[in-house]
């Protein structure tokens, strides 16, 4: 459950996508009237590469050379320190433009582990698909996006490309536990209060399908939507985003890793296929 003290949580870095992040988390907060956090976390915690140094140099070594070693690595993390403290300054300075306030935030060490000890405080989790490191690597997905959708049972939304105010949005629907939930969130939250909605389940049994559409299209309906319900064959990832390009889609809401590692082992998993394949953010949740 969330209470009123809960964050939509951005995570920055100097990658083409943070500018990207600061504005869909503002348009969440601004919808939801939740507190907007900037993050910026740093990897390699400061001071912490002096034990590696030590153990490269050797022994004979000359002591001089070690504490000349670990200056330079302080100085390389007081600079990086530095530098995400001007990218925080400068993401709350353009989100304060468009009317929003935040509060700023820098953490050390693993990004994972750093939203795993603030997840009770995260309402929505924004994010970019790539960091700044392998931000053109197009055929594979950042570095701890995939960890970190595993390790959050938070909303989180997974950025690919600029801005634009979503007028339209997409629920891939299974019946699965976790789309339910995108579909308690679509109907409950006001973040998508008046936007038309396309309920769109792929593969599934004609009848399954028929029965599952019926009553999510119900219980959008209660809650105002307009929905275009529609049932489609074929693979899944594909047909998903083919839908979405041909509809001009603009967020798609859908469960994420609902498999076992072993069955996405032999099958691939429909999220990792979809996060690569689409040029739109995606919501997804577990």
């Amino acid at each position: 459950m969330f209470n009123n003290d809960n964050k939509i949580l951005a995570c920055i870095d100097g990658s083409k996508y943070s500018q990207s992040v600061c504005d869909y988390a503002a348009w969440i907060s601004q919808r939801t009237g939740a507190p907007l956090q900037l993050l910026h976390n740093l990897e390699h915690p400061v001071g912490a590469s002096t034990a590696d140094l030590s153990g490269a140099i050797g022994l004979g070594s000359r002591d001089t050379l070690l504490q000349e070693l670990t200056e330079v690595e302080e100085q390389r993390n007081r600079l990086m320190m530095e530098q995400g403290k001007l990218m925080l300054a400068a993401a709350k300075e353009r989100i304060g433009q468009g009317g929003t306030e935040a509060s700023t935030k820098q953490r050390h060490g693993s990004l994972t582990e750093s939203l795993i000890e603030m997840e009770d405080d995260i309402r929505v989790l924004v994010l970019g698909i790539r960091g700044e490191e392998h931000e053109q690597d197009t055929t594979h997905l950042g570095a701890h996006l995939e960890a970190t959708i595993r390790a959050l049972h938070r909303p989180i939304l997974v950025v690919n490309t600029e801005f634009r105010v979503p007028e339209k949005v997409m629920l891939a629907y299974d019946g699965s536990d976790a789309s339910s939930k995108a579909l308690d969130m679509l109907a409950q939250s006001p973040l998508f209060k008046g936007i038309p909605v396309h309920l769109v389940t792929v593969g599934e049994d004609p009848a399954d399908s028929n029965t599952l559409q019926h009553k999510a299209t119900e219980v959008l309906q209660a809650a105002g939507h307009n929905v275009t319900a529609v049932t489609l064959d074929g693979k899944p990832s594909e047909t998903l985003v083919s839908y979405q390009a041909e509809h001009d889609i603009d967020l798609t809401l859908m469960g994420a890793f609902s498999h076992t590692r072993l069955r996405e082992l032999v099958l691939g998993s429909l999220t990792a296929k979809v996060l690569l394949k689409s040029n739109k953010p995606l919501l997804l949740l577990r």
